[in-house]
C-alpha cells in the first residue's frame, strides 16, 4: 500500500458548514475527501492509499476485505490529522464504492471469500444455466440485470457449485459497502443504490427479487436490510471511537455505488443531462426522479436513492484501451494529442473493435476480444490509437441509441473522467460521432462530490440529490 497526503490551504477556513467526509472504496484505492454545504471539495485536504487486485488466469479479480477496510481507516487517520488544528467539524460519513461486488460471511462476520469484483469473470460458466432455468427478458425488466458475471446470479451460482463448502456456511452476503459500514458501525444496511447493482433486486419494487432469491437458495436474512434512502446506518463503535474521537456519534450513511454518485456530482440528475464518463471503464448514464420505470433491453437499471433511477450502459474498455495502446505501441504523452489532430478521420483505413476486457454493453458479450483490420503497410502506431479512440466513440453511439428515445429534445452531454478530459480531440469525436454537443464538466472529483451531495441530503441540509444550490461547475463545449 502506498499512502499520499498533502497540505491544508487556507480555503478551509471559507468552508460552510455542514462538512461531509467523503470516502471514495474504489478498486485501486480508496481515498478521503472533505465537501462543504456547497458541494465545494475542501482542496488540498485529501488521504489516498493505493493497493492491488488479485487476478488469474482463470478469471478472477478480487480484493482483500481486510487490506481494503484498513486502506480506509488509513485514509480517515490522514485527513483527521490533517485539519486537527483548523477548527472544521464534521458533520456526516458517506461511502461510495464500485457496484458488482460479493463477499460471502460466516455467522460472526467473518469473510469466507475475498470480494468477488464486476471483473472477476469466473462465473461465466454458469450462465447457460441461469438460462435455461429463467426468462433473461423476464428477469431483465424486473432487476435492470442480464445474467452476467458481473452480478450476483452467476457468482452466487457459480459458489454453490464449485465451493459448496462456502455456501453451507455463508451466513450472510454483502458487497464491500455493506461490510465497511459493519466494521466501523457495528450495524448492516445496504443501500437500495448498492441492492440495485445485483442483479437480484427488484429495481421497481425496491425489494429483493423473491424469484432470484428462491433459485438461488438464499434467504431474506442472509442479506443486509434495505435502507429507507436518508436514514444513517449509525455511528462509530469501539475501537474507533477511541481512535477517531472527532467522528463520535458522526452519522455514517449506507454506502452508494459510485456511478450514481458520478451522476450526483456532474449535475446529471435530470433526464436532459446524460452523463458520460470515461476513466478505465466508460458509461453513459441518465438519472432521473420517478416512482416506475420500463427498461429497454441492452441497458442496464439501477438506482441513485429510492426515488431516483439510473439507465444506462457500460464499456469496460474506455482509458483501459488508451493505455494499453500507448504502452503497446511506445507512443510518448506529450506529443500524441498533436499528433492524433493531424489524421484525418478513417484515414488510417483500420477497423478495429475494442474488446481488450471483453464487450458489456449492449449485448454483453464477455468472451469478446478485440480485432484489428485494415492495418497496411504504411500503418503506423499512432493510427493505431486514433481508431482505437474513434471505436470507443462508436461503442458510446449504440448506447447513446438504446437511450435517444426516451431522452427529452433540450438533452445535454455532460463528460467526465481522467481519460477524456486529457484529450479534447476524443470529446469532438464523440460529440461528432453522437451528433449532439457534449460539454466538459469543470468539476475533477464528481463521484466523491456526488456521495457528498447525498451526505447533505441525508442532513436535510438540501431538499433533494438535485438541488440548485449544489449545481456543478461546467466547462468547455464541443
Amino acid at each position: 500500500m502506498q499512502e499520499t497526503r498533502t497540505i491544508p490551504t487556507r480555503e478551509v477556513h471559507d468552508a460552510i458548514p455542514p462538512i461531509v467526509l467523503a470516502i471514495d472504496a474504489g478498486t485501486s484505492s480508496a481515498r478521503a475527501l472533505l465537501f462543504d454545504s456547497q458541494g465545494r471539495q475542501l482542496r488540498d485536504i485529501e488521504a489516498r492509499i493505493t493497493y492491488e487486485a488479485a487476478t488469474s488466469t482463470a478469471g478472477a479479480f478480487t480484493l482483500d476485505p481486510t487490506e481494503l477496510t484498513s486502506a480506509v481507516a488509513h485514509c480517515i487517520d490522514g485527513v483527521l490529522t490533517q485539519i486537527a488544528s483548523l477548527h472544521c467539524r464534521i458533520s456526516a460519513v458517506v461511502i461510495d464504492t464500485f457496484w458488482h461486488n460479493l463477499i460471502a460471511l460466516d455467522h460472526t462476520g467473518t469473510p469466507l471469500t475475498p470480494v468477488l469484483t464486476w471483473a472477476d469473470t469466473r462465473s461465466t460458466t454458469v450462465i447457460p444455466l441461469l438460462r435455461q432455468q429463467l426468462d433473461e427478458r423476464a428477469v431483465h425488466q424486473r432487476t435492470g440485470c442480464i445474467f452476467h458475471s458481473s452480478y450476483w446470479p452467476a457468482k452466487l451460482a457459480w459458489l454453490q457449485r464449485t465451493q459448496p463448502h462456502i455456501a453451507i456456511q455463508a451466513a450472510r452476503y454483502v458487497s464491500i459497502g455493506e461490510y465497511l459500514v459493519w466494521q466501523f458501525c457495528g450495524a448492516w444496511q445496504c443501500s437500495v443504490s448498492m441492492a440495485s447493482g445485483t442483479g437480484i433486486f427488484d429495481q421497481n419494487r425496491r425489494t429483493w427479487d423473491p424469484e432470484l432469491l428462491q433459485l438461488l437458495h438464499i434467504h431474506p436474512e442472509q442479506l443486509a436490510p434495505l435502507g429507507s434512502g436518508r436514514s444513517p446506518a449509525g455511528s462509530i463503535t469501539s475501537p474507533y471511537t477511541q481512535r477517531w474521537p472527532a467522528l463520535k456519534d458522526v452519522p455514517w450513511f449506507p454506502a452508494t455505488g459510485d456511478g450514481a454518485c458520478s451522476n450526483a456530482g456532474s449535475g446529471c440528475t435530470e433526464r436532459n443531462r446524460v452523463a458520460l464518463m470515461i476513466g478505465t471503464s466508460g458509461a453513459m448514464r441518465m438519472c432521473f426522479q420517478a416512482s416506475t420505470v420500463q427498461i429497454p433491453w441492452g441497458l442496464w437499471c439501477y438506482h441513485l436513492t429510492p426515488d431516483y433511477f439510473l439507465l444506462g450502459g457500460a464499456l469496460s474498455n474506455g482509458g483501459l484501451l488508451w493505455d494499453w495502446m500507448m504502452r503497446t505501441f511506445r507512443l510518448e504523452n506529450n506529443a500524441v494529442e498533436k499528433a492524433l489532430q493531424q489524421i484525418e478521420p478513417d484515414s488510417h483505413r483500420l477497423t478495429i473493435l475494442p474488446f481488450l476486457a471483453g464487450e458489456r454493453s449492449p449485448n454483453w458479450n464477455g468472451n469478446a476480444r478485440a480485432a484489428f483490420a485494415g492495418v497496411g503497410i504504411t500503418t503506423e502506431p499512432i493510427h493505431f490509437l486514433r481508431a482505437g479512440l474513434e471505436a470507443v466513440s462508436y461503442r458510446f453511439a449504440l448506447i447513446y441509441e438504446l437511450l435517444h428515445p426516451i431522452l427529452p429534445a433540450d438533452t445535454q452531454i455532460i463528460a467526465s473522467g481522467g481519460a477524456i478530459l486529457h484529450s479534447p480531440l476524443w470529446v469532438q469525436m464523440l460529440a461528432d460521432v453522437l451528433g449532439t454537443s457534449v460539454t466538459v464538466s469543470a468539476e475533477p472529483e464528481a463521484t466523491s462530490r456526488g456521495a457528498a451531495i447525498l451526505g447533505l441530503w441525508g442532513l436535510h441540509a438540501i431538499a433533494s440529490p438535485g438541488d440548485s444550490t449544489v449545481s456543478p461547475q461546467l466547462g468547455s463545449c464541443w
